[in-house]
């Protein structure tokens, strides 16, 4: 996927936070430390420092939703950051997300903090961010099926 494939895919997923530009995806693209995980209909991305790792954003698109996508890019995502040394997989989910606090609480996250007003909405308005993080270490771990 090029960065403007990701940025129009990430516009059609995201309200809060803003969506983001293709050359905010080509950064990151070019980062040795970042990986990319796609499935057809979705994205994530991830980014590798020594040995942790942070979900930096998944977008699936609206017509693929509820079909295991996110799940497939996470269990995935999750499995190529062990590979490359990461035993913590961290993340910022926006804090009115219920959905997606659902999803990866149900993947074995745990909320580990809040960030007051981190993301910014289209509208200007801000929103805060939960921290959450999960142990890579156990290979065993699995993500539940979702629906």
């Amino acid at each position: 996927m090029t960065p403007q494939d990701l940025a129009a895919l990430h516009e059609t997923a995201f309200v809060t936070p803003r969506p983001w530009r293709a050359d905010e995806f080509a950064g990151f693209l070019a980062d040795p430390a970042c990986d990319l995980v796609t499935l057809p209909g979705g994205f994530a991305l991830i980014r590798n420092i020594a040995d942790e790792a942070e979900l930096l954003t998944i977008a699936v698109a609206p017509d693929h939703r509820r079909k295991g996508i996110a799940t497939g890019l996470l269990s995935h995502g999750m499995t190529r950051a062990n590979a490359r040394g990461a035993i913590t997989l961290f993340l910022e989910v926006a804090a009115d997300n219920a959905g997606a606090i659902a999803f990866y609480e149900k993947a074995g996250f745990a909320r580990t903090g809040r960030r007051r007003e981190y993301y910014t909405c289209r509208d200007g308005t801000r929103v805060d961010a939960l921290l959450m993080a999960r142990d890579l270490s156990d290979s065993t771990a699995e993500i539940p099926e979702s629906g």
